[in-house]
């Protein structure tokens, strides 16, 4: 009979975007695979690559607990139905819901994809920190099977839950993002005829530090710096952090920032800027900085779980305070105000994506955690 796996991914889009790879990988190596997600245009994406798809009624910000009982008991039903091998769980719903259920069902082994504590653990104030011992006692329950491996972004994060018994050590695993093809994108010099553009590319969230960016704009427009500035991205209405239809409207309005939207030509934008920023306040470790890195374009960004991870500080790029515009915009001017440093950065991070970043260095290590885990569930 042919081993299942079974990855549950929050939303379609995302599962294309970042772990597409991995499970072309597993198709490849034998495993019939199976991908769950919420309904969205990518699903068709997924059955179209000959992925058996099934949808689950997921959403990522949903509050109503009854809405959220549902959710978990068709992940439960779904893995008695599906009964995979190996579950591959990616985002906060999925990790904590899927390793739930895979206590009271079918499973052998689970890998959990922690990218990111998120919005939970950046939030500040009464509110948010009882949100945060309630999502950790769920993530201790989640964790708690004996056959499982969390793959931890950077080490700050695995140092949280491990820190808080939430996962064992001994269970932890560390692969650096999601990895990037560096076929699509590839190095090219900068343009150093135009005028220098700056570009942050993300959803608009406020813990991306998206108005840490427009505040950093409009001081280097009072400096009188010569830039173009642009925003890659869209309003993200299903998180409570989104930046709202209005605010992006007042930027446009006073005209100081390209507002390009949502785009799927990342590798382009970054090859026709000549700065990568993303000052946001925590992180998985960004998929954004690795493809800055390689189109070979310096880089500023914060020094915050994740995004200290992405980049060799001083070397590929510079780092930050967090929430803290006037030194974005300082460290932004260093940069527009030095092609050479930035010329240097950027084949030092081209090095950076060859060296840690690589696709196939990355698949790889997921389906080493694959075998691993069918290893010791044979031996149970």
């Amino acid at each position: 009979m042919t081993d299942k796996l079974l990855m549950i991914v929050n939303d379609p889009a995302f599962f294309i975007s970042h772990r597409l790879a991995i499970a072309e990988a597993a198709k490849e190596m034998g495993y019939e695979t199976h991908i769950a997600t919420m309904d969205g245009e990518a699903v068709s994406s997924i059955t179209d690559k000959g992925f058996i798809h099934h949808l689950l009624p997921l959403s990522r910000s949903g509050s109503n607990p009854f809405s959220e009982l549902f959710s978990l008991f068709s992940v439960w039903r779904l893995l008695w139905k599906v009964k995979p091998k190996i579950l591959h769980l990616v985002t906060i719903k999925p990790v904590i819901y899927g390793g739930i259920a895979a206590r009271f069902a079918p499973v052998k082994g689970v890998v959990a994809a922690v990218s990111g504590l998120g919005f939970v653990f950046v939030s500040q104030g009464i509110k948010a920190t009882l949100l945060r011992k309630v999502v950790n006692f769920f993530y201790k329950l989640a964790l708690g099977k004996k056959n499982l491996r969390v793959i931890f972004q950077n080490p700050d994060d695995c140092a949280v839950l491990t820190g808080f018994s939430i996962v064992d050590r001994n269970k932890a695993e560390m692969i650096r993002g999601s990895g990037v093809d560096l076929n699509l994108y590839s190095f090219m010099p900068e343009n150093m005829s135009q005028t220098p553009v700056v570009c942050f590319a993300a959803r608009l969230l406020r813990d991306k530090g998206v108005i840490e960016f427009v505040e950093a704009v409009k001081i280097l427009q009072l400096r009188g710096v010569a830039a173009r500035f642009q925003i890659v991205g869209d309003v993200d209405l299903g998180n409570p952090a989104t930046i709202t239809p209005a605010e992006i409207a007042t930027w446009r309005d006073e005209g100081i920032i390209e507002l390009l939207g949502y785009r799927k030509d990342i590798g382009e934008l970054f090859t026709n800027a000549n700065i990568v920023t993303l000052p946001s306040y925590r992180e998985g470790l960004p998929k954004v900085l690795v493809e800055a890195a390689a189109c070979g374009r310096a880089v500023v960004t914060t020094d915050v779980p994740g995004c200290r991870d992405a980049i060799d500080p001083n070397v590929t790029g510079l780092l930050v305070p967090v929430r803290d515009a006037m030194a974005l915009a300082d460290s932004l001017e260093e940069l527009i105000q030095n092609a050479e440093v930035r010329q240097r950065m950027g084949i030092a991070g081209r090095a950076l994506a060859e060296r840690a970043f690589n696709i196939k260095k990355i698949v790889q290590q997921h389906l080493d955690i694959y075998s691993k885990l069918e290893r010791a569930s044979n031996c149970e």
